[in-house]
């Protein structure tokens, strides 16, 4: 999963992977060179007082210090350009996904390990690109070449390697396998830290209102102290493996001088020899130090990749339908045949057989209990969510059908909780009309009756607006929603309980002033109040996912029971 995630997105970059493969071997060539040369200047120099042998080596060593310099910055430069790049696709790749998905995936995931898969993850994958970009060439070559220079320079301790490599690379082995499982706990644990925080920091009004702060505080102690424990179990592995890399290093080092002090005092080999063999058996056991490092790495990255691609890999249920269709024979027109829909993994099915038509310029109102299937059925109509059976047609097209542009074009959706974006008024109500002008931008606010808060606000339509509109009240906020999707000016409106932050005065008169202006476009409305559904052509009666009554007001007062419920609970009988 993490190589075929790496491949994908590091193909692109091949040019700049080759250039941090030539400079890598270009360092690490000069680098296994230089014992040798040293070797050298110690055997040949030094013992016997050639300055002149001294310093052309010296020069030599020095030139090739720095050609090693170079080509460590130039690796390090392209392979930083690669992980970067890496990443940002990566990211754009996650956000794009994520964005086409409906309201069945992002339950599925949840918002918080969203956010975590396109932010922690993603930096644990770009990580090990731009370690592997350098490690995974270094170090192989280091250890390789370091035991061919090794050799060369004395068969007789070549038994120290065979000692140290093996008993590195057993201590290593040891701790990552008991990494793995640690890496993937981790990331649980760190999507519920930022699952808690993201829903104490959404509902800081509930929790304060409800004098809920310590319960929460707890709660968000508890899952810090799960990834605290976690960490400390990583942790705690990561500091037994370099002290035990180091012993091996420094027993193998002192065996290196042991021995090789013997050698020389026997006359077998000579003192330069000996230095050239420690450096040479130091840069082998840092090649396996990196290679361990990076197998420390690969791990969580691994874990991450797989998180990744979960994303990526997710079937997304809202596509765009292979041959997508346009137009729209009757514009404006809804029509359920037979639907049904189901949550997955729920028991039961939400909606049941729902049959009705909207027509063009009327209005077609939906009531009934909390938790009756409402919501979900207009959700239905733009396809936030897909029947699971049975057929929804819009403008005379079944919605699989259309194009998703086409049919999002036709629709002006206000969601049951408005939000607004960060930004000014005038670019939220833009949001589905771009090129809008400030006078359709005031026509769609006087309908919506919120034109005479928006003058007094300081900027008018360039008033400020904080992220969710928390700086406007629930009505203010409601209003701006309503103009927003007038100010689309679609052949379908769909308000989900739009109109509960009103009063009954504000109410009427924005139901007024929106018929007029809108004559020709078919309105849907989701309400719990008769007042504001009463004058209705149409009005659908839900109880648990059915449709218990379908008719005007007065049809459904003399025939519908559910209905007749409802108006009693609100209307006095005198109003009956």
């Amino acid at each position: 999963m993490l190589g075929k995630l790496l491949y994908e997105y590091m193909k692109p970059y091949w040019a700049s992977l080759l250039a941090v493969l030539a400079l890598q071997m270009t360092s690490v060539i000069m680098n296994l060179y230089l014992p040798t040369l040293n070797a050298s200047i110690i055997d040949q120099g030094v013992a016997k007082g050639d300055t002149a042998f001294i310093w052309a080596r010296g020069g030599l060593m020095l030139a090739l210090s720095f050609v090693q310099i170079l080509s460590s910055i130039g690796a390090v430069f392209f392979a930083a350009k690669v992980s970067m790049s890496v990443g940002r696709d990566i990211r754009d790749a996650v956000y794009s996904k994520v964005s086409s998905f409906s309201e069945r995936e992002v339950k599925e995931f949840g918002p918080g390990s969203l956010i975590t898969r396109n932010t922690n993850d993603v930096q644990q994958v770009q990580m090990l690109a731009m370690m592997g970009s350098t490690m995974l060439v270094m170090a192989p070559l280091m250890a390789i070449g370091g035991v061919v220079m090794a050799l060369r320079q004395d068969l007789g301790m070549a038994w120290l390697i065979a000692v140290s490599v093996p008993l590195l690379l057993a201590l290593a082995g040891a701790v990552i396998t008991r990494l793995i499982p640690l890496f993937r706990s981790y990331q649980e644990k760190l999507d519920q830290v930022n699952l808690v925080m993201r829903e104490q920091l959404t509902g800081v009004r509930v929790i304060r209102a409800f004098v809920r702060e310590a319960v929460e505080e707890a709660r968000f102690k508890v899952a810090n102290y799960d990834i605290m424990i976690v960490g400390r179990k990583v942790g705690s592995l990561f500091v037994l493996l370099f002290p035990m890399v180091s012993l091996v290093l420094n027993f193998t080092v002192a065996g290196v001088i042991w021995f090789g002090a013997g050698r020389i005092d026997s006359g077998q080999i000579e003192v330069g020899t000996v230095m050239a063999f420690m450096q040479y058996i130091t840069q082998i056991l840092f090649g396996v130090l990196m290679a361990t490092f990076m197998a420390v790495m690969i791990p969580r990255a691994a874990v991450s990749a797989e998180r990744i691609r979960a994303v990526l890999d997710t079937e997304d249920h809202l596509r765009q339908p292979n041959n997508p269709v346009f137009t729209m024979p009757t514009p404006g027109e809804v029509r359920f045949d037979k639907v049904f829909f189901q949550y997955p993994d729920a028991e039961d099915a939400v909606l049941h057989d729902i049959s009705f038509t909207a027509k063009p310029g009327k209005t077609l109102a939906i009531v009934g209990s909390t938790a009756a299937g409402k919501s979900t059925l207009i959700s239905l109509i733009p396809r936030l969510l897909d029947a699971t059976g049975g057929e929804v047609y819009v403008g005379g097209t079944q919605v699989r059908d259309l194009d998703l542009e086409t049919l999002w074009e036709s629709i002006g959706l206000v969601p049951q909780k408005a939000f607004l974006f960060a930004g000014t008024i005038a670019s939220n109500l833009r949001f589905g009309n771009p090129n809008a002008t400030d006078d359709e931008l005031w026509e769609a606010l006087t309908i919506a009756q919120a034109s005479d808060f928006v003058k007094e606000m300081n900027g008018g339509l360039d008033a400020r607006i904080a992220q969710g509109g928390t700086n406007v009240s629930g009505g203010q906020r409601q209003r701006l929603a309503i103009a927003r999707a007038l100010v689309k000016n679609p052949d379908i409106l769909i308000f989900d309980d739009s109109f509960s932050a009103l009063d009954l005065t504000t109410d009427a008169n924005l139901r007024t002033a929106l018929w007029q202006a809108f004559p020709h476009a078919t309105k849907i409305v989701v309400a719990q109040r008769i007042s504001t559904i009463i004058d209705a052509e149409q009005i659908m009666v839900l109880d648990r996912g059915r449709i218990v009554g379908l008719g005007s007001h007065n049809d459904l007062v003399e025939s519908c029971p559910t209905y007749q419920e409802i108006v009693e609970s609100q209307l006095a009988a005198e109003a009956l």
